[in-house]
């Protein structure tokens, strides 16, 4: 009786698929089935000198990094992170986590990880939004890595601007040493993950390692949704 309910319900309100805009079945959830098989993947948590390893050569001694799926305009993946960070779609963020998870733990470049680290959110920015769409998204990761999330021991001390239409500098500049620890001790001879939504000139995720780096005997990895 309650599956008939809810197939009542979704007549007046449907469940859409946060990637392409059609009606979800019964078991599909945020994401349609069809979606889920047909993203641009990347594969690149097979590979260990892979295109977002490469951003941080020179940069940040970054131990393993990795994006889930390509991001171009218009394609599916921008659809599911508009409605990410700009829709209040928190549940889509989990589960997208979750799907990039399965992959993730089969990886040992990944799977022996010790803690996922979501980029952390200036609270100011973080109550406008209503969450942190990089710890939704590390969530999910956790759900089927059964790796914890810390969200306390890497903290950003100070509110910057957007990054949106900056160039690489202006955005390296933009981050610089807004980031800080709270516990040294924690991350002691851990490997840690660093979680974010998208990559694309980096400068934020260095920030981030450059900031962890000063942890003894730390090792830094690096994953996202999306590879712009």
């Amino acid at each position: 009786m309650l599956g008939w309910l809810k197939d009542f319900i979704s007549l007046i309100y449907p469940h859409l698929c946060a990637s392409c805009g059609k009606t979800l079945y019964r078991k599909e959830n945020c994401i349609c089935s069809f979606c889920k098989i047909s993203f641009p993947k990347t594969n690149f948590h097979n590979e260990k000198d892979n295109p977002i390893s490469k951003i941080f050569w020179g940069r940040a001694e970054v131990h393993s990094a990795a994006a889930y799926c390509f991001f171009n305009k218009g394609d599916k993946i921008q659809h599911v992170m508009h409605e990410l960070k700009y829709k209040g779609n928190a549940q889509v963020g989990v589960e997208m986590g979750k799907l990039y998870g399965f992959d993730l733990e089969k990886s040992d470049l990944f799977s022996n990880a010790d803690f996922l680290v979501p980029v952390p959110l200036h609270k100011t920015r973080q109550k406008k939004r209503g969450y942190n769409q990089a710890e939704v998204i590390a969530n999910g990761l956790s759900e089927t890595m059964k790796i914890p999330v810390d969200i306390a021991t890497l903290i950003r001390g100070k509110y910057n601007e957007t990054q949106t239409k900056k160039s690489h500098y202006e955005r390296w500049k933009n981050v610089d040493s807004i980031f800080q620890i709270t516990d040294f001790n924690r991350f002691l001879n851990k490997h840690v993950i660093i979680v974010d939504d998208v990559i694309t000139t980096g400068s934020t995720m260095e920030a981030c390692v450059q900031t962890l780096l000063l942890v003894e005997g730390i090792k830094v990895s690096v994953v996202t949704l999306a590879y712009a």
